[in-house]
């Protein structure tokens, strides 16, 4: 029988290894992402938003309404302040609405 490397482990460190080992923190990134956006745009944008995806330091969100596609753009660098904050770390540089 093998000893154990740490008598104790944080919850929040012994995630981190489970996700790392099965490569599961980009699909955890993309579920948050999502919550984030439904979170901080409410319930009037999610009903146009169609889908909400990260390909590298991009945020591609399409939308169903090309009305609301141009009031969303004037505020672009405040929807990138707002879900960097949510995401605790810098992860969005650019936001494309499609």
């Amino acid at each position: 029988m093998s000893k154990r490397q740490n008598e104790y482990l944080s919850l929040k460190n012994l995630m981190g290894e489970v996700l790392k080992e099965n490569n599961l923190s980009k699909g955890m990134k993309k579920i948050s992402i999502e919550e984030n956006w439904a979170s901080l745009m409410g319930n009037g944008v999610v009903s146009y938003t169609q889908e909400v995806t990260l390909k590298g330091t991009t945020l591609y969100v399409k939308l169903n309404s090309s009305v609301l596609r141009e009031e969303l753009s004037y505020g672009k660098e405040k929807i990138r302040a707002m879900m960097n904050e949510a995401l605790g770390k810098e992860e969005i540089k650019k936001i494309m609405f499609l």
